[in-house]
């Protein structure tokens, strides 16, 4: 067991690692099959990236105001008003699809097949309070010095919902179609809210100022994250991660399918996925050493080192295993970042600081998978299909669209490569490192000393 003890707080959060498996393997259920059903009904990919932006965008937009929720009120609470979002909004897509004559979802323009998408991701979107809420839960329940460790398992539960999702949204859309989803879906998210207003959370109410609960206070939030020396260059840094993840998530499948049949590309992904809870086990085994901060920039480098050499060459032997060490790693860097802000953001406001990150991280993504397209057909498909790019590396890199798009892995890696390898020489990452350890750091400019120690960082700008 990673964190040994009998005392309650550590009996609450076992038991929400196991309430945080059931609904992640609800929402993110519903999320795939409203894509795969989107695409079979309508066999449109607009539409689909269409619902997928809206998620995306939705999911950047709300995550400042999830985290002013998570502060406002007690945590147990935030988790039990999610679920129900969830629940209702589920309830009301199933009576939206029940009521639907039949083929009334198979335009693109649909008005019925839009209100069907709005209301579901309305409650998959509200399942993201959960993922706001639960590391400001590590914080409240776990030991300082075990909650890299906590938030280890936490990556390993969202792995296993994950792997478990994979496995069963699309038997369920082939077999009963949204009603299916939909019914299991609000079974299983019912069980998670009762479950939670039965479990023990020692927590007490947020402090209140002027008898009133915490307010959203972007402002405020925005002064604490950069009060922290290095704390909003760490947030920098991870947007610009995801903004370059970005390249994967709108290139990938198209690259693995011009591998593989579509049939082995699924089987393939459900078994990457174990790359989650392989790495989530493997911290809260380990770990993360002393220094949160190093372990993040190792796991970087290992992740754009991986990346640029896995598709050097067209086989799906270097692909799998490639991704396979790049999803085993990806755990090392959220751990890290929460690990971070955990120690160094006073907990009254880590709600609306990891809030604030989720929001301005989650933004990167969806601009690369919308730009990445156009610059992979428009430039480095032709590039190396009959374009320069095929003379000049074509006869060991290989020719045609798919080596274009590996093309485009291998730059985006080269490139993630030098970004970590500069970050991790820069002032911010030194004076973040010296917060985080709580010792103090000198440096001369014109004859000045400085210093920085942890009460002086994690004092904020209240």
């Amino acid at each position: 067991m990673a964190i040994k003890g009998s005392n309650p707080a550590i009996k609450a959060f076992y038991q929400l690692l196991g309430n945080t498996i059931v609904a992640g393997i609800t929402n993110n259920t519903v999320w795939f099959a409203l894509i795969f059903y989107t695409y079979l009904e309508t066999r449109s990919v607009i539409a689909t990236s269409v619902v997928s932006g809206i998620y995306l965008v939705a999911s950047a937009v709300s995550g400042v105001w999830f985290g002013g929720l998570v502060d406002r009120y007690q945590k147990k609470r935030a988790l039990v008003g999610s679920g129900m979002a969830s629940l209702v909004f589920y309830a009301l897509g199933l009576a939206v699809f029940l009521a639907a004559p039949e083929g009334a979802f198979t335009a693109p323009t649909s008005v019925r097949l839009w209100v069907l998408v709005v209301l579901l991701l309305l409650g998959v979107i509200a399942g993201n309070v959960r993922g706001i809420a639960l590391p400001t839960i590590v914080t409240l329940l776990i030991p300082e010095n075990k909650r890299d460790r906590a938030n280890g398992l936490a990556g390993t539960a969202t792995g296993i919902a994950f792997v478990i999702t994979s496995a069963i949204s699309g038997v369920l859309v082939g077999s009963s179609g949204m009603v299916g989803v939909l019914i299991l879906a609000m079974v299983l998210m019912a069980t998670s809210v009762l479950h939670l207003l039965r479990l023990p959370m020692p927590e007490q109410e947020p402090a209140r100022k002027d008898g009133k609960p915490a307010a959203l206070d972007v402002r405020g939030t925005v002064a604490i994250i950069a009060a922290v020396p290095g704390l909003l260059a760490l947030i920098g840094f991870t947007t610009l991660n995801n903004l370059l993840g970005g390249v994967f998530m709108g290139l990938m499948d198209a690259y693995g399918l011009s591998l593989v049949s579509v049939q082995i590309w699924g089987i393939l992904w459900a078994f990457l996925s174990l790359g989650f809870i392989i790495g989530g086990l493997a911290i809260a085994r380990w770990g993360l050493g002393k220094n949160p901060l190093a372990a993040m920039f190792a796991a970087n480098l290992v992740i754009w080192t991986v990346s640029s050499l896995f598709t050097i060459q067209p086989s799906i032997v270097m692909l799998t295993a490639g991704m396979f060490v790049y999803l085993c790693v990806v755990p090392f860097i959220e751990a890290a970042e929460h690990t971070i802000m955990q120690r160094v953001v006073p907990q009254e406001r880590q709600g609306r600081a990891f809030g604030f990150a989720h929001s301005v991280e989650s933004a990167a993504s969806p601009v690369t998978t919308l730009l990445i397209g156009p610059v992979a057909e428009l430039v480095a498909i032709p590039f190396m299909t009959n374009g320069v790019g095929a003379d000049l590396i074509g006869g060991w890199f290989g020719t045609g669209a798919d080596r274009g798009i590996a093309l485009v892995f291998t730059l985006t890696g080269i490139i993630g490569l030098v970004v970590t390898l500069v970050m991790m020489n820069t002032r911010a990452y030194r004076l973040l490192s010296a917060c985080y350890m709580g010792t103090a750091i000198r440096r001369s400019r014109r004859g000045t000393i400085a210093t920085v120690d942890l009460r002086a960082c994690s004092a904020g700008a209240e």
